[in-house]
């Protein structure tokens, strides 16, 4: 009788660890850069900070969110952002940005330490939309300042990029969407008069 506790506790303990060992593992994803220039960029030397970035509320979470239908999105519990959505597009917008305009100064905002850069480009994501199996859709508005804050240009980058099977492929098809919008801005910084 007195060793039925100890067994009780045993018991417990093999099957916490059974739930803990069945439990699914969370995958992680990273937005990377895939821009490529059409033709090899003539080297630039001003400098571009890419934020803030803005991004929709119901796509502000760790976890990766996919469109069921019209008015239906899921919350993909075990698949999830390596790093705050935000934060990655604009690492991946201001790499884009290194690679299109030849520039070893582009940086996102948050890397920026103290000021020098010559233009800022403040991203609005209105929609970042995820379909898995189908495709990535992204909405963005953009705007490029000069280091006084004064806007130069302004922009609307609306892309859809199809996307193969799996949450991998559906972050790589918003990547590639993301150099599109990225290619836009670039064009339109290169367009700028000298000292603007």
């Amino acid at each position: 009788m007195r060793q039925f506790p100890r067994y009780g506790a045993t018991l417990v303990a093999a099957v916490s660890l059974f739930g803990c060992a069945g439990s699914p593992q969370s995958s992680f994803y990273a937005l990377s850069a895939t821009a490529i220039p059409a033709t090899a960029p003539a080297a630039t030397a001003y400098g571009v900070s890419v934020g803030p970035v803005t991004i929709p509320e119901t796509v502000d979470r760790p976890q990766m969110v996919v469109q069921v239908s019209a008015n239906q999105v899921a919350i993909a519990e075990y698949h999830r952002w390596a790093e705050p959505l935000a934060g990655g597009i604009a690492q991946t917008v201001a790499e884009d940005l290194r690679r299109l305009l030849g520039t070893e100064r582009a940086v996102a905002a948050d890397a920026v330490a103290g000021k020098g850069l010559e233009y800022r480009v403040a991203l609005n994501v209105v929609r970042f939309e995820s379909e898995l199996g189908n495709r990535a859709a992204i909405d963005v508005l953009w705007t490029i300042e000069n280091a006084s804050g004064n806007a130069l240009r302004t922009g609307r980058s609306t892309v859809v990029q199809p996307a193969g099977d799996g949450y991998d492929a559906l972050v790589a098809a918003h990547s590639k969407a993301l150099a599109r919008v990225s290619e836009d801005i670039a064009a339109a910084i290169r367009s700028l008069p000298p000292g603007s």
